[in-house]
């Protein structure tokens, strides 16, 4: 089940797994950073930075990373949501194709 989720480069999807066949997804849990309480953002940062062309990058977070999806979708990153359970969220971030 696909749907729009308002905000540039954002779709909300439901799948059963990860779409893997665009792309190869990197994944980074970021849930033991927070519970150590140190902020994730330069370790996605430099995540980001190093993604080739045609990868993806899967962010777990214990909560929506809405701020994250803003921010990436303005640089130009597509997102798919996964809803994961136990209050966990996944984020696949991909560079938007021209």
């Amino acid at each position: 089940m696909k749907r729009k989720h308002l905000g540039r480069g954002q779709k909300t999807v439901t799948p059963p797994r990860m779409r893997t066949a665009r792309s190869l997804v990197r994944r980074l849990d970021v849930r033991p950073l927070l519970a150590r309480g140190e902020e994730p953002f330069s370790t996605i940062r430099r995540a980001v930075d190093a993604l080739r062309p045609g990868e993806g990058l899967a962010v777990t977070a214990p909560f929506l990373p809405s701020p994250l999806i803003e921010k990436l979708g303005s640089e130009g990153f597509e997102s798919e949501v996964e809803h994961v359970g136990g209050g966990a969220w996944t984020v696949v971030f991909r560079r938007a194709r021209d």
